[in-house]
């Protein structure tokens, strides 16, 4: 596996080819009187032609923004992402965004996401940060991931986070 930096003007559809997001949910951990719990809530997670749009359209935006999108190729071909902003959140400036983190799904479970997680990590810090905030997926699975890599409940919510993705589980990374 080959990991390293995207480029501008390799952030396109025709990148994506190779790469199959769709994940199979059965379990998700939901927030229910305060308390964290795990309910079924069976779904296909899988993105359209418009959903790509709308990637490509953002990681283009967290380049010319002065963040970073990390990726993992085999054979030449995308199997792997992670994106990080440079913008500073929090009340004290000392997070950073962890915005996407993706593996294709015939490579889940093989060190590639805890390689992007890592090396994303290490970008933030290099960049100023002393956190890692990110929105994360509530299924069970992706949940695991997480708490294996060491990520908490974040101490601070990301207001815009919460409401444009009100299942995700808000957390954070100490850097």
């Amino acid at each position: 596996m080959e990991y390293r930096e995207i480029a501008p003007g390799e952030l396109d559809r025709a990148l994506f080819r190779h790469f199959e997001r769709r994940q199979e949910v059965t379990k998700c951990r939901r927030r229910e009187n305060g308390v964290w719990v795990v309910r079924d809530a069976p779904f296909i997670d899988d993105w359209s032609e418009a959903d790509y749009a709308f990637l490509v359209q953002c990681l283009q935006n967290t380049l010319a923004t002065g963040g970073v999108v990390l990726g993992a190729f085999a054979d030449g071909a995308l199997k792997g992402f992670a994106s990080v902003e440079s913008a500073p959140l929090g009340k004290a400036g000392d997070y950073r965004d962890l915005t996407c983190l993706h593996v294709s799904a015939e490579l889940r479970g093989r060190g590639i996401g805890r390689e992007l997680f890592t090396r994303a990590a290490q970008w933030a810090r290099a960049h100023g940060g002393k956190k890692l905030y990110l929105s994360a997926h509530s299924a069970v699975e992706t949940q695991a991931f997480y708490a294996a890599m060491g990520c908490v409940e974040a101490r601070e919510y990301n207001e815009a986070h919460v409401a444009s993705e009100p299942f995700d589980c808000q957390m954070e990374y100490a850097l």
